[in-house]
């Protein structure tokens, strides 16, 4: 990130703290807080036994699940249902074109990179993936809910008249509206939606998503509806789905509520015509759900703490690192310290090295603005030491030990 952008960022998290302040005071956001905290530390100890209860309500609902080990599991999943969609034997010679949503898991298993190479055109639904998705080079997210914060009006007015070739103002409402037909024109014949979630109720078998621009509904309209999730989004029930819902609106947005909440437990239906059920009304004919652990259960077995994350984005608004270096400070869409941790048991120790690991202060600013107070640093110290046994550390840090060691003293003498 360049320095324009760095500054862009800051000033869209400013914005994002002076915001909340208010109602982060308020006494029932706090009883919310304990209250979510309860639930998400109850739903990563009980992970297991929630995702035998989720098999059975969401067939029960009439929605298929599916398991995926890892990222390449889960995107030749989701290539064997398209062609069973579509009754294909390859994408060659077919144009297919997917809406998608908003969703740090699509990013986690590469979908939009991976469907580069096939015959089929992926469309980022939420404007601020749009724009990124719409620019040339350097598209990483920079927060989870607010992906192009990082980029001014100006900027991207730049990125869409250059990419539709034409020469709109840097005026907010003509982006958003010139974005929009675009966006609402390539969905015209796409019959896949594809989104992640943001909880999911095992009991009763229903997926819960939160969004603000309707984006959401677009896509869980179609006529197939693919939904890939990891296992720590899994939760008791709607009620507490919905609570996590509400906390990460106060803590990444300031607002006490999104616009839109929806509750996905089976195909589309009708029981209008003597009570009896009838499939394929308005919405999808067809609803999947991917389980994704890719490293999860790992990751619960070693800092299972990192999983309590509701997605707010929170842990980076005040972290000194994060507000220097930007998205460099963490893996993937998981940004900050939280992201860097659980890169070694996504991917590798190197990658996790390579994004950060021994960046961080452990000052704990992350900690205390969390909403279930992750010790993030005590994470990073977990995962600095396994990273050590593989072998990564910094070589100045290096040089120190060799100093200490033979000389006595940190200092070349």
């Amino acid at each position: 990130m360049n320095d324009l952008e760095l500054e862009s960022m800051r000033n869209s998290f400013k914005t994002v703290v002076e915001k909340r302040k208010a109602i982060l005071k308020d006494p029932k956001t706090e009883k919310l807080r304990k209250k979510v905290q309860e639930i998400r530390r109850n739903s990563i100890e009980n992970n297991e036994k929630l995702i035998k209860i989720a098999e059975k309500s969401f067939k029960n609902n009439g929605i298929d699940v599916f398991h995926a080990k890892n990222s390449n599991n889960a995107i030749e999943l989701i290539d064997n249902i398209l062609l069973e969609e579509f009754n294909l034997k390859t994408f060659d010679s077919n144009n297919i074109t997917i809406a998608k949503a908003k969703s740090n898991t699509l990013r986690e298993i590469g979908l939009n990179e991976h469907f580069e190479g096939e015959n089929i055109q992926v469309i980022d639904t939420d404007l601020g993936d749009r724009i990124l998705q719409l620019k040339e080079t350097d598209n990483s997210p920079t927060h989870p809910t607010g992906p192009a914060c990082h980029l001014n009006r100006f900027n991207i007015a730049d990125i869409v008249n250059k990419a539709f070739n034409i020469n709109i103002s840097s005026e907010p409402r003509e982006i958003m509206d010139c974005v929009k037909v675009d966006v609402l024109d390539k969905l015209k014949n796409a019959k896949v939606g594809i989104s992640g979630a943001n909880t999911i109720a095992a009991d009763d078998g229903s997926i819960i998503l939160v969004h603000n621009e309707g984006n959401i509904s677009l896509v869980s309209m179609m006529d197939l509806h693919i939904v890939v999730a990891g296992i720590d989004k899994l939760v008791d029930s709607i009620e507490d789905g919905i609570s996590v819902a509400k906390l990460e609106t106060i803590y990444a947005t300031g607002s006490p509520l999104t616009s839109y909440i929806n509750v996905i437990s089976g195909p589309s239906k009708t029981a209008d015509i003597e009570k009896k059920i009838l499939k394929n009304m308005y919405g999808s004919k067809r609803v999947v759900l991917i389980l994704l652990d890719n490293g999860r259960k790992k990751v619960m077995e070693t800092i299972p703490e990192s999983l309590e994350c509701i997605g707010c984005g929170s842990c980076i608004l005040t972290c000194p690192i994060y507000n220097v270096t930007g998205n460099e400070f963490g893996f993937n869409s998981y940004l900050g310290g939280r992201g860097v941790a659980m890169a070694k048991y996504i991917e590798n120790s190197k990658t996790s090295f390579d994004c950060g690991l021994f960046k961080c202060t452990l000052c704990g600013q992350c900690t205390k603005i969390c909403p279930v107070l992750i010790p993030t640093y005590d994470l990073i110290e977990k995962t600095r030491i396994d990273s050590l046994k593989d072998g990564f550390s910094p070589n100045e840090h290096e040089k120190i030990k060799e100093n200490i060691k033979n000389k006595g003293s940190p200092y070349k003498t």
